[in-house]
């Protein structure tokens, strides 16, 4: 037989794989009632309200912008509120502004599906990403705990093939699934809004191009989730060993860590956490703090920079030597233990 495909068959049979699959479909299923239940297709009457609105709150940024440019340029010596203004005016030019006011912040109970897509999409690789650790924790963990690596063994004897084909298994199902689970996901999210909401406006390329880019990183952290919950519980012996070992990092490290770093004012702190790698991963170049350059003499002065710039490219690499550093370990320590 097959081993690639004894492994998959493995896989799916798994009762817990398929409990995650229903609650997979049951979280999604969830989330699509509890949108659609709470919007509803707006009227005329709704529209041209809610585009007056908007309208409105355009102008008053162009008037409060022009009111701070004739106020800073000392043609008018004074103007009453002139104090609320900035000393740069561009702070508050609408021109440069990411986002102005459109019709559709002011339709509450209006599902849309253009500014909602980008926080869904979050929750759904927050979930996928759940799901993928879980999954792969669980998969070699049984084995490991119930002798089945063993049993395996004796039929194809060769630790780092069998152990190989079980995490490349474990990926091919894992995106599969992912994928399938994101094209069902968001075409429900976007019949809503095309049914029982607004569509939204702009859903040419520059929508799609940046949430497919968004979804694309994302997948990269479903995948690296399911290696570290497979490497983590093999070198456990168990799925729990796994889920011991997150819970532990996330209150001694995340939380602990985190406190100890700030009280010992510790340089550029963010940089040694991997929720941080992860976010900058998923959203691209990040700034952070850092007290260090602005203590002592500096302190607020013009030479002060306090602020430095993590890149998506090294927080990958932190997060592919991570995985590929307990990949290889876990592989290491298969090859040479009793298993028995």
């Amino acid at each position: 037989m097959n081993l690639v495909r004894a492994e998959l068959e493995r896989l799916t049979a798994r009762r817990f794989v398929q409990l995650m699959v229903v609650l997979l479909v049951l979280a999604f299923g969830v989330t699509a009632a509890t949108t659609l239940a709470g919007s509803h297709k707006p009227t005329a009457a709704e529209l041209s309200d809610a585009r007056d609105q908007a309208a409105d709150m355009r102008r008053n940024m162009e008037y409060t912008y022009q009111q701070c440019v004739v106020q800073r340029s000392g043609d008018v010596p004074s103007i009453v509120g002139g104090e609320n203004f900035p000393a740069d005016c561009s702070e508050i030019d609408p021109a440069r502004q990411d986002r102005l006011p459109i019709a559709a912040d002011f339709l509450p109970g209006v599902f849309n599906f253009a500014e909602q897509a980008e926080p869904l999409l979050y929750f759904l690789i927050a979930f996928l990403m759940l799901f993928g650790f879980l999954v792969g924790a669980s998969y070699i963990g049984a084995d490991l705990n119930s002798g089945g690596v063993v049993n395996l063994l004796l039929w194809r004897p060769r630790r780092l093939t069998v152990l190989g084909t079980k995490l490349g298994t474990l990926l091919g199902t894992v995106l599969v699934l992912a994928l399938a689970a994101s094209v069902v996901y968001l075409a429900t999210f976007w019949t809503i809004g095309q049914t029982a909401g607004m569509p939204g406006q702009k859903l040419g390329g520059d929508f799609w191009r940046p949430l497919g880019d968004l979804y694309a990183r994302g997948m990269v952290l479903v995948l690296l989730a399911a290696v570290l919950g497979f490497a983590i519980a093999t070198l456990g012996r168990h799925t729990s060993a796994a889920l011991g070992a997150v819970a532990a990092y996330a209150v001694l490290w995340e939380l602990g860590g985190r406190l100890v770093l700030e009280i010992v004012d510790a340089p550029r702190p963010d940089r040694l956490v991997l929720s941080t790698h992860i976010g900058v991963w998923l959203n691209g170049d990040a700034q952070f703090w850092d007290s260090q350059p602005c203590a002592g003499g500096n302190g607020g002065g013009p030479l002060c920079e306090g602020y430095y710039t993590l890149t998506s490219g090294s927080s990958l690499v932190v997060l592919l030597v991570l995985t590929g550093g307990l990949t290889a370990a876990a592989f290491a320590a298969f090859n040479r233990r009793d298993l028995i």
